[in-house]
């Protein structure tokens, strides 16, 4: 696996497109969520990318403090399908959390996370700090990590 950092400016169009292709293949085609999956915050974010040979298999964006949320949040986690279960969501958070901490001075990181998945971020220290609401059709929990 080779991670790559790029603020939106330094994505060429082909890798743009590769990212943008597999948030749809994921959030709009594999979860039947027909809600637009463009939300004009590409821009500002940070896109953490994770490459198998030249080929995009993991994904999420990451924003400042202020941003998105008060708090420093990751957002948009994808694991290709085939690439499921063999740890790499686990690297890719490391890799997310290590970045906003150690290069850009955030102490606490929020997520709006699907609650299926709050057991695998409850493993990496993000607590619960919402009910389950329902996020395009989708239950989701906002789950924070401390730092401070």
């Amino acid at each position: 696996m080779e991670w790559q950092i790029k603020s939106f400016t330094e994505l060429g169009k082909e890798e743009l497109y590769e990212i943008l292709k597999l948030r749809v293949d994921v959030f709009v085609v594999e979860q039947e969520c027909p809600y637009p999956e463009l939300d004009g915050k590409d821009d500002i974010a940070y896109h953490l990318i994770g490459r198998n040979n030249d080929e995009i298999i993991a994904y999420s964006r990451l924003f400042l403090p202020g941003d998105y949320f008060k708090e420093a949040a990751i957002g948009r986690v994808i694991v290709k399908e085939e690439y499921r279960e063999k740890k790499i969501g686990t690297e890719m958070l490391e890799v997310s959390v290590d970045f906003l901490i150690d290069e850009k001075g955030a102490r606490d990181i929020k997520l709006s996370a699907q609650n299926h998945l709050r057991e695998f971020y409850g493993k990496h220290g993000f607590e619960p700090v919402s009910e389950v609401y329902l996020e395009d059709g989708i239950p989701h929990i906002d789950i924070l990590r401390k730092y401070s």
